[in-house]
């Protein structure tokens, strides 16, 4: 009786989360991301493959297509793992068009060295050299892509996201933004709407700008689109689009530069660890209290995480 009596709450639980996250449109933490631009911003959403875009994306895209930014998207790669790449390239554009972004608008890649694939490595600076390529020619002034982990900890996901890390350097005295998808516990992943709770607590945990929890009041929207990936609509995918926190409450979190950091900070510690381009520094928030120490390299004009990889 009383596990009967859980399931209930945890039910009604969901449902009450549910239509907080489907009344999105009055809540403060989504109302928040970017309304400091001035104007109608140009973004460029990053991904690895068709169909991230629907499954970890679509509360983003339809956040700015609902506000009137002007959204690009650059796919690295066809997905074409499987041998599906001119099926998976065009459902790409299908959903698209679901998500209501203009098929000029979104370039798909079809790199010999940026081939879909778990064991596929691809390069940071090839990357790099693309998207700064997107920026230069279509006036980007934002980038949105994963976070160091992807989500799933796929591999090409982690590689754009270090990509847009190297852009960032190279753009270091520009006024680029750019956000990640934050990643989340697998506890957390398949708790629906429930998340939001969490999401809201941890997005007002960091200082004021850095961290923003996105409301999807159209989920259907994400299911359709999602829908439109009809090689990789099997049933886990279809649980993972009903289930998962990234269709309803999305965390985005700003990506900063160590230098961008440590001028928010009002104290830090550096000190030599080992070799002489690797340290341990200390971070702070924006009240100068130590946050963590982190092990960073210093690669050309910035200083770099140092990934379990060493690159």
């Amino acid at each position: 009786m009383a596990w009967l009596l859980i399931l209930v709450l945890i039910v009604l639980l969901w449902l009450v989360s549910l239509c907080i996250v489907l009344n999105a449109s009055s809540t403060l933490s989504t109302s928040k991301f970017l309304s400091n631009s001035a104007g109608k911003r140009n973004v460029l959403l990053v991904i690895a493959h068709p169909d991230d875009e629907s499954m970890f994306f679509s509360p983003t895209i339809l956040y700015l297509s609902s506000r009137g930014h002007n959204l690009h998207i650059l796919c690295f790669s066809t997905g074409n793992a499987d041998g599906k790449g001119n099926v998976r390239k065009a459902e790409l554009y299908q959903a698209c068009a679901i998500l209501k972004v203009a098929l000029q608008q979104v370039k798909i890649l079809d790199h010999p060295d940026l081939q879909d694939g778990f064991g596929n490595i691809w390069s940071r600076q090839l990357l790099a050299k693309i998207i700064e390529e997107e920026i230069t020619t279509k006036g980007i002034d934002l980038l949105i892509t994963f976070d160091n982990y992807g989500v799933s900890g796929h591999r090409n996901h982690c590689d754009v996201h270090h990509g847009i890390r190297m852009v960032l350097c190279n753009y270091s005295q520009r006024s680029i933004e750019a956000w990640e998808l934050i990643s989340t516990s697998i506890a957390r992943k398949y708790t629906g709407p429930l998340d939001i709770w969490l999401s809201i607590l941890c997005s007002l945990y960091y200082p004021a700008g850095e961290v923003y929890c996105l409301l999807n009041s159209h989920p259907h929207a994400t299911f359709l689109a999602m829908a439109q990936h009809e090689s990789q609509w099997v049933w886990f995918r279809k649980l993972f689009v009903v289930f998962s926190n990234y269709t309803y409450c999305p965390l985005k979190g700003r990506i900063w530069l160590v230098s961008q950091k440590l001028s928010r900070c009002k104290t830090q510690t550096v000190y030599q660890k080992q070799q002489p381009s690797r340290y341990v520094m200390r971070l702070c928030n924006s009240r100068g209290k130590a946050v963590k120490d982190q092990d960073w390299k210093l690669t050309g004009k910035c200083w770099l995480l140092k990934t379990k990889t060493g690159n």
